[in-house]
């Protein structure tokens, strides 16, 4: 524990020690954690996005800031229960089916109920707008009623999840930072940056439908991982903290959205090129 009987234990007190920012140690520890509790973020930048966008125009900025704003208490909370993090990953109790045997422990029951809840809400916000109910909601009351959420659902859901996102980035902070502080900084400081660039991304996510489908498959994908994770299904492969198949994600996703921003400009490119021959009483060129 942080805390022994006697007051602070000598390697509490080291790791509130503000000396340690005279080491380089310190610097590359912290500006590594805060590249990973980006990375590690980006799902999460996604499903506040996503979210929000059920809200009223006038408090999704708010609501963007508030749901990253719980999600920094929240790991920070985490950071201050560091040693209960190690008695997360010990099993309580095993299931054992023939050839799959796994035990079970806090951190993957959490996941569990996470990654299905992320399958649920990927799989029925595509089918929602597969059926247009955004664009419906935009010209019909009644279609509106039905998409929206109130302020306090929405930052009340955006922290329930974020305890599911949080569990992987705390325990890599926790496993390659060995102050206390350096994790507290990291993770504030990797959260005031999300927060400046969450506004640009939901924006962007909002105007173009197809990149909303490819981030509701992103969190779907995510969902499936974390069910699997849990279970037991997966490898002991590791980089950055993360296994190998959810970095696997993450560069198709990466992808996918190069791809996408490229048709986009080609499909631009291609617009101004036929109003530019429009504009000279020639045929348009096909193509979009």
């Amino acid at each position: 524990m942080f805390f022994s009987q006697g007051g602070k234990t000598t390697e509490q007190r080291r790791k509130m020690d503000l000396s340690i920012f005279l080491t380089a140690e310190a610097w590359i520890s912290l500006i590594t954690l805060i590249f990973l509790e980006i990375i590690l973020g980006v799902d999460n930048i996604v499903f506040i996005s996503i979210t929000t966008n059920r809200l009223p125009a006038d408090k999704q900025h708010i609501g963007r800031k508030m749901g990253l704003a719980g999600a920094l208490i929240m790991r920070v909370l985490f950071l201050c229960f560091a040693s209960f993090l190690v008695h997360m990953v010990n099993p309580l109790f095993t299931i054992s089916l023939g050839a799959y045997s796994h035990g079970f422990s806090v951190r993957d029951l959490v996941m569990l109920a996470g990654g299905a809840y992320l399958v649920y809400k990927g799989i029925r916000e595509l089918l929602d707008t597969l059926k247009l109910t955004e664009v419906k909601a935009e010209t019909s009351e009644e279609h509106k009623a039905l998409h929206a959420i109130t302020l306090p659902q929405a930052v009340g859901t955006i922290m329930v999840m974020d305890l599911v996102f949080s569990i992987d980035s705390v325990i890599t902070a926790v496993g390659l930072a060995e102050h206390l502080i350096i994790m507290v900084l990291a993770v504030i400081i990797a959260v005031i940056i999300m927060m400046v660039f969450i506004d640009p991304i939901s924006n962007f996510i909002n105007r173009h439908a197809e990149m909303k489908i490819l981030a509701l498959v992103f969190i779907t994908a995510i969902g499936v991982l974390l069910v699997l994770d849990s279970s037991g299904f997966h490898t002991d492969i590791e980089l950055l903290g993360m296994h190998v198949e959810k970095l696997m994600v993450y560069f198709a996703m990466v992808f996918a959205v190069a791809l996408e921003l490229i048709q986009m400009r080609y499909n631009s490119n291609l617009a101004k090129w036929n109003q530019q021959l429009a504009e000279e009483g020639k045929a348009p060129m096909k193509g979009e």
